[in-house]
């Protein structure tokens, strides 16, 4: 059985052509860009809320209520978007097999999307449970479980009704993902109604606070890393039609990386009642990440090397390029700060934002953005609209990256080391927050551009895909649901 990978048709020995359902990627590539757009919007308007708080001109929209919408709509709208399409597109492909249930995928696709729309109209009315990534009040979480069991049944049906004996690491990534999230969602959002609109968490005290992040830091790793890590060793492999460097170091960088990451979560909590061993323990798994996180970095450099080449000619290869150095950078960043000396003068301060907005904006940013220009010619059979765009959006998105990072750093810094410091007889020295948060304002304004280049950069990619889109003149019309023997 061989596979055009241009096409996504699989032509059997017996010379019958069985269609892999691509409409349901077409469908979560176009949802990925309207909710990347409207995430990043609303992070660009929080960005600056911080700096003039004149532009929290209604309780509807005030920093306080768009910021969740913010964080939901990046890593559950559009983050999850382009998870469910590349998941959809890959698994296909690589198990040789159509999906297994074209109902059970338009059915997760409907009730996904309604999620995040009730979502966006709920937390600004004030509907939360004010939970970190878990905000949304107790019958949506219910309609999340609907969809999500719906979905996951229908991708391990596809793997085991599947005629590829072998499964790539990119699947078992996938998987790690699909298994985990569900058993940290349901814990951290078991809740005891006593409306339609509120709910009160069954834990309390620091009890709840060790379960908040063993989700909160787990959402991180199982939404933004292992997901991002399968599509890097399905799409990067792919575009440059070559093999990955080093099966072997994949698996071993999956493994290593499951094991090590579930426990890392109490690295959020030092200097706070949590037990000191529970903190310890959170502190040295996260460290012990360094090791797996740059094993698959170095592996994705080291596939490169095999298309050094196409680097200056290539957006595409650029933006895998570029993703991967982010994920090794902001691996490297995250067990720095969970060390207590570091997490001192860092915690609660900006250099935090700029670290997740370094893996976000980044990793899952560039990896996205890299995945959805492999996948729109070849989905809608067309060629690029322009590379000029598609370069010019690398060049816009990387110098805004940058700009938002290292401004975070330094506000970060300067804004930890202001607290903690003392005059000679042992009084604060900067006792008025308000003296600390107008030094810090030129460093938040450059981080309102960055974000807002990072933001134009993004939309000048879904202009040149739509375009790319218009120039096929099919649409979805041509994509045969029909779900053949």
């Amino acid at each position: 059985m061989n596979t055009n990978s241009l096409t996504g048709q699989t032509v059997s020995s017996t010379g019958s052509d069985t269609k892999y359902n691509d409409f349901i990627v077409k469908a979560f590539i176009i949802s990925a860009f309207v909710w990347g757009i409207a995430s990043m919007t609303f992070g660009v308007i929080i960005a600056f809320q911080l700096v003039y708080p004149e532009l929290n001109y209604t309780r509807y929209f005030t920093f306080g209520r768009l910021r969740p919408l913010h964080t939901n709509a990046a890593i559950f709208g559009f983050a999850l978007s382009a998870i469910f399409a590349t998941a959809y597109h890959s698994a296909q492909r690589l198990l040789r097999v159509r999906i297994w249930s074209d109902k059970f995928a338009i059915t997760h696709l409907v009730l996904y999307n309604l999620t995040i729309v009730l979502a966006a109209i709920t937390l600004p009315l004030g509907m939360s449970q004010g939970k970190e990534y878990a905000e949304l009040e107790w019958p949506l979480d219910v309609l999340i479980v609907v969809w999500y069991v719906i979905f996951f049944v229908n991708y391990m049906m596809t793997i085991i009704k599947r005629e590829e004996k072998q499964i790539y690491v990119a699947i078992w990534f996938y998987l790690a993902s699909f298994v985990t999230v569900p058993i940290l969602f349901i814990v951290n959002n078991l809740a005891i109604p006593v409306g339609l609109t509120k709910s009160y968490s069954i834990f309390s005290g620091v009890f709840d606070a060790n379960i908040q992040w063993w989700y909160g830091h787990n959402a991180v790793a199982f939404v933004l890393t292992t997901p991002f890590l399968g599509l890097m060793y399905y799409y990067f492999p792919k575009h440059i039609k070559q093999p990955i460097y080093s099966h072997k170091l994949s698996i071993i960088h999956f493994w290593s990386l499951v094991f090590l990451y579930i426990w890392a979560g109490p690295h959020h909590l030092l200097y706070t009642p949590l037990p000191d061993w529970l903190q310890t323990t959170g502190m040295v798994f996260s460290i012990m990440l360094w090791m797996p996180s740059w094993g698959g970095m170095l592996n994705g450099f080291l596939t490169l090397t095999q298309a050094k080449d196409k680097i200056k000619t290539d957006a595409t290869l650029k933006m895998m390029l570029v993703g991967i150095t982010f994920y090794g950078m902001s691996t490297f960043e995250g067990p720095l700060l969970s060390i207590r000396a570091i997490s001192a003068l860092a915690h609660n301060t900006d250099w935090i934002v700029g670290h997740v907005h370094s893996g976000t904006l980044g990793w899952v940013g560039f990896m996205s953005a890299a995945a959805f220009y492999y996948l729109v010619p070849r989905m809608w059979n067309t060629n690029l609209y322009s590379e000029k765009l598609a370069n010019f959006h690398f060049w816009l998105g990387t110098l805004g990256i940058l700009l938002y990072i290292v401004s975070m750093w330094v506000s970060g810094i300067t804004e930890g080391a202001m607290w903690r410091a003392v005059t000679d007889k042992g009084f604060l020295q900067y006792p008025n927050w308000v003296e600390i948060t107008a030094l810090l304002k030129p460093y938040r304004i450059m981080r309102g551009v960055g974000g807002t280049m990072f933001l134009v950069g993004y939309i000048i990619m879904v202009y040149n895909l739509v375009k790319t889109i218009g120039t096929a003149g099919s649409g979805f019309k041509e994509i045969d649901l029909r779900v053949k023997a």
